[in-house]
């Protein structure tokens, strides 16, 4: 089965659902649900087992660790490319970090119960899973080594990148207490990056919306030694 450009809403604009054979997807077919994500909806707690898995198609959900005395900082990014639950089907029976949504957008849900049932037998979805969360954990720790290596600028770059691979458009709604929240670093530092790239051309921010101008020159940003002059 391969994924398609469809315009109305559909599970296969999920990259993992679209990499199923017909048979593995027809199993999970009726029971996914399409659901609207709201920006700031939390699908699942810290502490809590997951009810239900998400699979989004435009929604954009973050994983953040909020410590005990109620700072936060993003450890992963969910969207078409991946799937929001991975607790479920790791043996695991809660989560260690909130799920909320970042982006507000469509996704297709489905219930923890029939993900545990199939993990059960070996095939096409329990390898799609344990690849995907391979993949997520590599992100986990390229974003660990990032909070401790680059600066405030280097790190807004990337996690503006982060989104727009996983968004249709090059607009995004994120303001700069969300950046600093995500990024776990003080607001007036985002506010001087945002600075620096809208004046540099690379971005337009506006509040509560910010529009990527120029993605080469942002990806280049995150390499440029002189942004090290802004530390975490």
């Amino acid at each position: 089965m391969t994924a398609a450009t469809i315009s109305h809403p559909n599970p296969l604009q999920n990259l993992l659902l679209a990499s199923l054979p017909e048979t593995e997807f027809g199993r999970w077919h009726s029971g996914l649900e399409l659901v609207d994500l709201s920006l700031g909806q939390v699908l699942c707690e810290s502490g809590q087992g997951p009810v239900h898995v998400y699979f989004p198609t435009t929604a954009i959900v973050s994983l953040v660790y909020v410590t005990e005395d109620g700072a936060s900082c993003e450890i992963g990014v969910v969207g078409n490319d991946g799937v929001v639950g991975i607790s479920v089907f790791m043996g695991g029976n809660s989560t260690p970090s909130d799920a909320i949504v970042q982006s507000a957008g469509q996704a297709y849900r489905l219930r923890a119960t029939a993900v545990k049932e199939e993990m059960t037998r070996p095939g096409p979805i329990l390898m799609m899973m344990l690849g995907y969360t391979q993949s997520f954990m590599a992100q986990v720790a390229q974003t660990a080594a990032c909070n401790r290596y680059l600066s405030i600028d280097q790190l807004m770059c990337r996690r503006l990148l982060l989104g727009l691979e996983r968004l249709p458009s090059a607009a995004m709604a994120m303001t700069q207490e969300l950046l600093a929240n995500l990024l776990g670093v003080r607001r007036e530092g985002v506010t001087a990056a945002a600075l620096k790239l809208q004046q540099a051309g690379v971005i337009k921010y506006s509040r509560g919306r910010i529009d990527i101008l120029d993605r080469k020159l942002l990806q280049q940003k995150i390499r440029e030694p002189s942004a090290l002059s802004a530390t975490v």
